[in-house]
């Protein structure tokens, strides 16, 4: 799982409106407002693409695939993807429902 890229003046940059989940499937089209929903400190989706990213930790060896751990435990290969997708809006609905809050009222 990683961001797409585009050019911005001659260099390639991230492009976070693409998700390129694997060489089979990518995700465009998503709005640059979902990234604005910060959880801790942190994008929700970004929170996400930290978590479900294949990594290997430098000491042990011990490879954390979320991927391989969806498919042995939770019998669906793609919930990675369906986790990212949801919390795309989960992100825009809340902060629709933000907006639309009245004005706090302090005494």
């Amino acid at each position: 799982m990683r961001f797409g890229k585009a050019k911005a003046q001659g260099r390639a940059a991230e492009d976070k409106s693409v998700l390129v989940y694997n060489p089979h499937v990518t995700v465009s089209g998503i709005p640059l407002t979902a990234y604005d929903y910060v959880v801790n400190g942190k994008s929700a989706l970004d929170w996400v693409m930290d978590r479900q990213k294949v990594s290997t930790d430098k000491d042990s060896g011990i490879v954390n695939d979320a991927n391989l751990w969806a498919a042995e435990t939770m019998d669906n290969p793609r919930y990675p993807l369906e986790l990212f997708l949801r919390v795309i809006t989960v992100s825009l609905e809340t902060q629709q429902i933000i907006a639309s809050l009245p004005a706090l009222q302090l005494p």
